[in-house]
């Protein structure tokens, strides 16, 4: 039984629009599109260590690690010296950068902030920076809701809520500095003493690995050099006893 015309043309409708709001669920906002929203507090991803210092001249920035990050914390519910009024119920700070440009961002509220259920907090931050209301659950309960190039991360801690901003392409550049560190420590180890450089003594036809003391007696003239004992054996040299 063949459907009829306009059966059909409702199920593609039907499907458009489905495809539709699936598209548009989707959060495509950049690092680039998010306003200074209140709940960042003045603080955005990119912006330097001279940035965050006119910010809080209290914030004190460790030495970067061999990777180029470098972590601090604010902390206006605890230090005196900082002015509360700035930063109502907000009890710390979390700043990650890298090469010295804050590349992730963790805002602690306590429990006087305006809002507190995880889902009045996740609608708050979505009105805020005007990014679609898709969170997906995290582990701890959290929430969270990837973007282009960042990403956000919702939960509870102290009986107040979290929201913490990622530089995806940041977590990125880490991620291969720690491979390529991993990959040049690998190539570094030192070999196995039997593919060490090989000393041989042309007139005893014996070879002597470069940690053995003898290979420094060999007289110039007689001395030869085999990249391993592989090469040597197959010259006809044998392992010198002193060296087993």
């Amino acid at each position: 039984m063949t459907t009829p015309y306009f059966v059909r043309i409702g199920i593609l409708l039907t499907i458009l629009v489905t495809l539709n709001a699936a598209i548009h669920a989707q959060c495509t906002q950049k690092i680039s599109d998010l306003p200074a929203a209140p709940e960042l507090l003045g603080f955005h991803l990119g912006m330097t260590k001279d940035d965050v210092k006119s910010k809080v001249p209290q914030t004190v920035f460790p030495r970067a690690d061999p990777f180029g990050v470098s972590k601090t914390t604010i902390n206006p519910y605890f230090d005196t010296t900082i002015d509360k009024a700035r930063f109502e119920n907000v009890r710390s700070i979390s700043l990650d950068l890298l090469d010295d440009r804050l590349t992730s961002l963790w805002i602690g509220f306590d429990e006087g902030f305006k809002v507190q259920a995880t889902d009045e907090f996740v609608k708050l931050i979505s009105q805020s920076l005007k990014i679609p209301n898709t969170w997906s659950a995290a582990r701890g309960r959290a929430l969270q809701l990837k973007c282009a190039d960042f990403q956000l991360v919702v939960s509870t801690i102290a009986g107040g809520p979290s929201l913490r901003v990622v530089d995806l392409n940041a977590e990125d550049v880490i991620a291969a500095r720690r491979q390529a560190k991993e990959e040049r420590e690998a190539g570094n180890e030192v070999a196995p003493a039997d593919e060490s450089e090989i000393v041989g003594d042309k007139q005893a036809k014996v070879y002597y690995l470069t940690s053995c003391p003898t290979a420094r007696e060999i007289l110039e003239s007689n001395k030869v050099i085999f990249k391993n004992s592989e090469e040597a054996e197959k010259a006809g040299f044998k392992l010198a006893k002193v060296c087993r």
